[in-house]
C-alpha cells in the first residue's frame, strides 16, 4: 500500500463504485444457485477480495433468499488479494464455495469463480484515452490489456480501437492468465506483444505500472473507467523506493526469507536457493505476511518470495528492507544495480 493512503492502488473503496450493489456487478447468483442444488448442499462458503468484503452481507442474504432452509451460507474473513490466496479451510469444509472477484488461474471443480463483470462504461474514457496514444495514422500498433472486471467487454474494446485505425495486439500470455488481454497485479504476459505502446482499460494504477516496469520498452496508457481519469505509468517514483531499499539492505547480515504458505504463492525453490546461497539466511512461513507480524523477528532484511504486492504496495511500512527476490539478488552483490526489474509470478502455481 501506499504511504499516502491506507489503500491500495485500484482499491474500489475511494471510488463510486463501492456505493452499488445490483448496478454495477454480476454476481452470478443463478449459477451459484444451481451448484447447490446439484449438488445438494448444506454449506456454502463465500470468499470476497479485500474492497468488496462488504458486500458479502447483502450477496448472502440475496442466495438465502433462493435456497432450502437448511443450507448455511458462510462468508470467509481471510484476507484475499487474488484468485491464488483461497481460503483453503473454509473450502475444504463447504459444499459449494464461491471466489468473487478474479478469475481461474487453476481449473477445478471445487471452486466456482465469479469475476465481477462490471457494467461501467469503458469507451468514452477510451476516447479520452487516443490524446495519449500515437495517431493510427503514424504508428497504428496498440497493444490491449485490462482486468478481469472488464473482460466481458474486451472484444468490444478490440473492435472499438480497430475502427479508429489500430492494428491491435493481443495474447493470452502465460498458464497463470484465463483470458486473452487479461493482466494481474503479478503477471503482465499478456502484454509481451509486438507494438510499443500499450492501452490498459481499467481502475488504479498498480497495474499498468507493473506493465510499464516489466516491458520498459513500452508506453503505457492508462484508461481508468472507475475513476474516470486518462494518464501514462511512470515508474520514476516507483523505481527510487526500490532502490533505496536496495541500498539498505546492502550492509544486512542477518535476512529473513519468507515463504509464503497460501496456496497459489509459494515459491519454494526460490526460498530453497537463497537458502542455500547464504549460511546467514533464515527461513520464516508465514500466510499473511504484515510488518507487525515481522516486528519481532531480529533480521536486518528481508527476501519475500511469495506475493510481489506484499513488496511494492508494503514494501515501506517494513521496518527493515524488504526485498523481492531478484532485488536481494543485488543487494548481496550477485547482479548489478542496473539489473533491478519487478517481480512477477509465471506460470501455474
Amino acid at each position: 500500500m501506499s504511504q499516502d493512503s491506507e489503500y491500495s492502488e485500484g482499491d474500489l473503496r475511494n471510488t463510486g463504485m463501492s456505493l452499488k450493489h445490483d448496478r454495477e456487478w454480476d454476481y452470478e447468483l443463478d449459477r451459484i444457485v444451481e451448484a447447490v442444488e446439484e449438488r445438494d448442499a448444506t454449506k456454502v462458503g463465500l470468499q470476497f477480495p479485500e474492497g468488496l468484503k462488504r458486500r458479502g452481507p447483502k450477496v448472502a442474504d440475496d442466495i438465502r433468499e433462493r435456497v432450502p432452509d437448511d443450507v448455511t451460507v458462510m462468508l470467509s474473513g481471510q484476507p484475499c488479494y487474488g484468485a491464488c490466496d483461497l481460503d483453503t479451510f473454509l473450502m475444504k469444509r463447504t459444499d459449494v464455495f464461491v471466489h468473487f472477484g478474479h478469475s481461474p488461474m487453476k481449473n477445478t471443480d471445487k471452486v466456482i469463480y465469479v469475476p465481477l463483470f462490471s457494467n461501467v462504461d469503458v469507451f468514452p474514457i477510451m476516447e479520452e484515452s487516443l490524446a495519449e496514444l500515437d495517431d493510427p495514422a503514424e504508428n497504428p500498433d496498440v497493444g490491449l490489456v485490462t482486468t478481469a472486471q472488464h473482460m466481458n467487454r474486451f472484444e468490444e474494446m478490440k473492435a472499438w480501437l480497430d475502427e479508429r485505425g489500430y492494428e491491435v495486439h493481443t495474447r493470452k500470455g502465460d498458464d497463470r492468465l484465463t483470458h486473452e488481454g487479461q493482466v494481474l497485479g503479478c503477471n503482465y504476459a499478456s502484454a509481451d506483444i509486438d507494438a510499443d505502446q500499450v492501452l490498459y482499460v481499467g481502475g488504479g494504477k498498480f497495474h499498468p505500472l507493473g506493465l510499464a516496469m516489466e516491458h520498459p520498452d513500452k508506453n503505457v496508457v492508462i484508461a481508468d473507467p472507475v475513476n474516470n481519469v486518462v494518464t501514462v505509468a511512470d515508474t520514476e517514483k516507483f523505481l527510487k523506493q526500490r532502490y533505496a531499499s536496495v541500498h539498505k539492505a546492502m550492509d544486512a547480515e542477518k535476512w529473513g526469507v519468507i515463504f509464503c504458505t497460501k496456496i497459489g504463492q509459494g515459491r519454494w525453490e526460490t526460498a530453497q536457493e537463497i537458502l542455500e546461497d547464504n549460511d546467514d539466511a533464515y527461513l520464516i512461513t508465514m500466510d499473511e505476511v504484515t510488518p507487525d507480524r515481522l516486528r519481532n523477528f531480529d533480521m536486518d532484511a528481508f527476501v519475500n518470495t511469495g506475493c510481489p504486492r506484499i513488496t511494492t504496495d508494503d514494501g515501506p511500512q517494513f521496518h527493515k528492507p524488504m526485498l523481492t527476490p531478484g532485488e536481494y539478488e543485488i543487494a548481496v552483490g550477485n547482479k548489478p544495480l542496473d539489473e533491478l526489474s519487478f517481480d512477477t509470478f509465471h506460470g501455474t502455481w
